[in-house]
């Protein structure tokens, strides 16, 4: 039996409990999750690669258990086809928190469907509980001193107020 190789491609910066919601649902419709971090010259992440990478294998080990051993996590730039070609992905995660989400998420598939048509493009809705988080919202909430912990796994609350310490 062929397994389903899925790829879920974000900045994961900082990795979030909605990231983790859709990681957790793509469990149920690939064998295999690639969490692929896009790595963009231009832009200044909050946290490196390396980083990321860790916060997303161990929020991975204490929320999915023995399934964690389905995720893994890789670095790509480009094109989001080309990893997913690259990593044998025929099926690439895309999260869904609302109708705003849809319009762009349904704009990209079709871009993507034409380029990469044995892509199928998997659009997964965000559980009520963690529609309203963004990475950005995150980021900007730990900036100010606010309290980011009902919105990232502790790995990822540690690391926020490790660097915004005061």
């Amino acid at each position: 039996m062929t397994q389903r190789i899925a790829i879920y491609a974000g900045s994961f910066d900082p990795l979030t409990n909605g990231h983790l919601d859709v990681i957790k649902a793509s469990l149920a419709v690939a064998d295999i999750i690639y969490a692929a971090i896009g790595i963009h010259p231009a832009k200044t992440p909050l946290f490196s690669f390396e980083q990321r990478l860790e916060m997303i294998e161990a929020a991975s080990r204490s929320e999915f258990g023995a399934d964690a051993a389905r995720i893994r996590v890789v670095s790509f730039d480009g094109l989001v086809i080309d990893a997913a070609r690259r990593l044998g992905a025929s099926i690439m995660i895309r999260g869904l928190r609302d109708g705003t989400d849809l319009d762009y998420e349904m704009q990209m598939a079709g871009m993507n469907g034409t380029m990469a048509p044995e892509l199928q493009t998997v659009f997964l809705p965000a559980s009520p509980s963690v529609r309203t988080i963004t990475a950005t919202l995150v980021r900007q909430i730990a900036s100010m001193g606010g309290n980011i912990r009902p919105f990232v796994p502790e790995v990822a609350a540690a690391a926020l107020e490790k660097r915004f310490a005061k």
